[in-house]
């Protein structure tokens, strides 16, 4: 029969806690020091070290100058604690860091500048689920994120325009109506619809300049129509506050507007007797695509449009024009 060696016929009798009884009296030389460290009292730690002693029938430390001192029997414990508890923390550690998702940086940007203000209800639900992606929203790539995507600058880009690339998964997400906003006293402000023939002699106010310009490149241009002058503002507020101190119209997202609109501080007509759409994507690259996190946040992205209650992707229909390319 194969002897057992001291240390593992030793432990067959003690437990963990005994280990690490045993290894901080050796460390702190005194009771009251190795009770503080494993948080018991000096009488109970005196009390499992005598049962120790008994379960192995040998005495493992002597007092020497108010000090705890191994004996030789407890120096053959303490080499074997010191073995047993450094495998169980290791293996302790690499138990939990397999387990745990590695950490993951997720940057995200838009086409439209509007699209940032529901963008941060996705992410309270989404970091619920996903703790371990930091999220990072790059507002500086708003004026071209599908190159970001391309060029590995970008993870995720929420965007309305084609989408041409093999190399990019498309997600729909949702589609919103645009609608033209004006002050109240505005001469169409009270008509059913605008033509686009209107925009030339109205001062229209964008997000981007002219030759950016969704409305302008996809919508006025090809009609032949081109606004008296294009103002780039940024801010959606500013926007609605220049428009509502009659300095110009612009055209928003009919979700954005509708507070306003209800407050009467503002009018949004529709553009066209058919309306204007825009379906929305989320366009990643195909391998990012695989990833659970990416596919989560598309689906929680869907699920939080702003527009659900106007025009939701699973509820389209509309005859109306869109911007699509």
């Amino acid at each position: 029969m194969q002897e057992i060696p001291w240390c593992l016929e030793a432990l067959v009798d003690l437990e963990v806690r005994h280990l690490q009884l045993v290894a901080a009296v050796a460390q702190h030389h005194t009771l009251t020091k190795a009770g503080d460290a494993l948080h018991l009292t000096q009488s109970a730690l005196s009390h499992q070290l005598r049962d120790i002693e008994d379960r192995l029938g040998a005495r493992l430390f002597q007092r020497l100058n108010r000090r705890m001192k191994p004996t030789p029997a407890g120096e053959r414990l303490l080499a074997s604690a010191q073995t047993v508890l450094a495998e169980l923390s290791a293996t302790e550690e690499a138990i939990r860091a397999g387990l745990a998702p590695a950490p993951v940086v997720l940057r995200i940007s838009t086409e439209c500048y509007t699209c940032y203000h529901w963008l941060p209800g996705v992410l309270k639900p989404y970091r619920r689920r996903f703790p371990h992606v930091e999220v990072r929203i790059d507002p500086t790539a708003t004026a071209s994120p599908i190159a970001r995507v391309l060029d590995g600058q970008l993870d995720i880009a929420i965007v309305s325009s084609p989408v041409h690339s093999p190399r990019l998964a498309v997600v729909p997400l949702f589609e919103d109506e645009h609608v033209l906003i004006t002050a109240p006293d505005h001469p169409l402000a009270q008509r059913p619809y605008a033509k686009l023939a209107d925009f030339r002699s109205l001062r229209l106010l964008t997000y981007a300049p002219k030759e950016d310009s969704h409305f302008v490149t996809r919508l006025l241009r090809p009609a032949g129509v081109m606004p008296a002058s294009i103002e780039p503002v940024q801010l959606t507020e500013a926007a609605i506050e220049m428009v509502r101190a009659g300095l110009g119209v612009a055209v928003l997202a009919r979700w954005a507007v509708d507070p306003f609109v209800r407050r009467g501080s503002i009018r949004a007509v529709r553009i066209t007797a058919r309306g204007y759409f825009k379906e929305w994507r989320a366009v990643m690259l195909r391998r990012l695509a695989e990833q659970e996190y990416a596919r989560e946040f598309t689906k929680l992205a869907a699920a939080a449009a702003p527009s659900q209650g106007l025009s939701a992707v699973s509820s389209r229909g509309r005859k109306g024009a869109r911007a699509t390319g």
